[in-house]
């Protein structure tokens, strides 16, 4: 397509030249050759403008992935947070000094994972940051509490025990910062693509 559209330009350009050649000196061998370079040229800029943006459309393509991916980790370490009131209320009952060190461990992982996205989206983003640090702020808020709670309440007994009701965890208040944060990745991402419509 590149080529095709080069040739066609270096053509016009030619026959152009070629006709103010023939009015003014007539057809001249230095007036042919002046066309042709000048053709070549024009086909050789053209190609490599458009190699250029084709260049830097794929490069922003592949940004606009490594961050869309970057970012859905950043939301995925949150969500795990989430899950552990749930964790820790369905722990074993007969193996508890295994599940206090299993359930922590797992905590301390997901804690450092959120440090670093919480650094890293500051970094990359000032708004995604803001709004993925107004997130974390009210998952501590709300998940934390029901995570202390978990830990004081028995460990289930039985497998229906294991449905945990929004009376006893009740994480529906995280959806308007959660919308908040994807809104602002949204936009982010846009901003890298402009051609994309989303």
């Amino acid at each position: 397509m590149v080529s095709s559209l080069a040739a066609v330009l270096a053509l016009t350009a030619g026959l152009s030249l070629a006709t103010e050649a023939d009015s003014g000196q007539g057809n001249t061998i230095g007036a042919l050759t002046a066309t042709v370079l000048s053709g070549v040229v024009l086909a050789a800029l053209v190609t490599a403008s458009i190699n250029i943006w084709q260049a830097r459309r794929k490069s922003k393509e592949e940004e606009r992935n490594r961050l869309s991916a970057a970012f859905a980790e950043a939301f995925a370490a949150y969500s795990a947070y989430n899950e552990m009131p749930f964790a820790i209320r369905r722990r074993r009952r007969d193996q508890a000094v295994e599940e206090r060190f299993r359930l922590s461990e797992a905590l301390r992982e997901i804690q450092a994972r959120l440090a670093y996205h919480e650094a890293w989206t500051a970094v990359e983003s000032e708004e995604v940051g803001k709004a993925y640090a107004e997130l974390l702020q009210q998952m501590r808020r709300t998940s934390g509490v029901a995570m202390h709670d978990a830990w004081l309440a028995a460990a289930n007994r039985s497998d229906v025990a294991m449905n945990i009701p929004f009376s006893v965890v009740d994480l529906r208040s995280l959806k308007p910062y959660e919308q908040a944060y994807l809104e602002a990745v949204r936009t982010h991402l846009a901003l890298l693509t402009p051609w994309r419509r989303s």
